[in-house]
């Protein structure tokens, strides 16, 4: 496995970090690359953290709650603390999704393209609240 295959195309690494800057920041290669091979690594070692705990109990899955403990254990908690939180928001938001879902007979194709915005937007307030646990981390 090359190391462009492990780790997390740059060109998302540098759409997130235009996303934070300000819009007339520049971003050097450099830094794309740097921040593409730390990001890579942190994901890498609380999924590994998470793994692990998953094969003790026998599992198969890594879940969202798999994480969270992983953050946890590695002494991470601002990301624990906002990991945590978006969980119970997902979790409420899909709790409304399957109610309203139950009740509606709308096509097929027009729930999945509900459920991939859903998740499009699900991943956006991720990165959010993460963003919101790392910089309180560093005060």
């Amino acid at each position: 496995m090359t190391d462009e295959d492990r780790l997390l195309p740059i060109a998302n690494v540098g759409r997130l970090m235009k996303q934070i800057l300000p819009s007339n920041a520049k971003i050097s290669k450099e830094a794309k690359q740097t921040v593409q091979e730390c990001a890579t690594e942190f994901i890498s070692f609380v999924t590994c953290e998470a793994s692990e705990k998953c094969h003790r109990e026998n599992r198969k899955t890594v879940n969202g709650d798999d994480i969270w403990w992983a953050l946890s254990t590695l002494g991470l908690d601002n990301y624990a603390d906002a990991v945590g939180r978006h969980l119970h928001k997902y979790r409420e938001a899909e709790r409304e999704r399957t109610e309203h879902n139950k009740g509606s007979n709308d096509s097929g194709n027009e729930k999945e393209t509900n459920t991939r915005s859903d998740v499009q937007n699900q991943s956006t307030k991720f990165i959010r609240v993460v963003e919101k646990g790392s910089s309180s981390s560093a005060r």
